[in-house]
């Protein structure tokens, strides 16, 4: 009964107030965080490509007394690629070290052409291009390589370089072996 009292107590004085029991508020529901945007990877745009040069490399091979000539060569392409990863403009840079060659060999030319292993191909990129200008191998050997920067390069061709360096090669061109003294084909560095 005296539960009934407390009861019936409680009920008049929650209505003396004038209020109603109020609902309880509804809850929330659980939030989920929002995902962190993955992103972009920032796309490649240089690339670097080495090779042996080597005069056994050439077609035909060298057989003159520049034989003995060997090197290495670092080809390095940087591109300009648009939203969607066309490469719209490239440049390129030639390290080339001559070792090996008989005192006062001039080299004349070093490019890139295009062509397989044991087959002579056009040239593609341009490096050293003055031929009446040569540098001179005093003692047979370069104590720091030769270079040349910057040189403008076909999009396409940048773009064939880069999906078959194989498939191209660096050639260096002396006096004596004007069709060139030391070859090797492109690898990617």
């Amino acid at each position: 009964m005296r539960l009934f009292a407390s009861l019936a107590a409680t009920a008049i004085l929650f209505g003396a107030c004038g209020g109603t029991a109020a609902a309880p508020s509804p809850t929330p529901a659980p939030s989920t965080p929002a995902p962190t945007p993955t992103p972009s990877p920032t796309p490649q745009t240089k690339f670097t490509f080495v090779t042996d040069l080597k005069s056994a490399n050439e077609v035909p091979p060298v057989s003159n007394a520049e034989a003995v000539c060997s090197g290495k060569g670092t080809f390095t392409l940087n591109t300009t690629k648009d939203a969607s990863g066309t490469i719209t403009a490239a440049t390129g840079s030639f390290e080339i070290t001559v070792t090996g060659c008989p005192a006062n060999t001039p080299i004349i030319l070093w490019h890139v052409h295009k062509a397989a292993a044991g087959v002579a191909g056009g040239v593609v990129v341009p490096g050293k291009t003055d031929a009446a200008n040569p540098l001179v191998l005093a003692s047979g050997a370069t104590t720091s390589p030769f270079t040349t920067a910057n040189v403008t390069v076909d999009p396409a061709v940048a773009k064939d370089i880069i999906a078959g360096p194989s498939g191209f090669y660096i050639n260096v061109h002396s006096t004596s072996n004007p069709g060139g003294v030391i070859r090797g084909q492109l690898n990617a560095g």
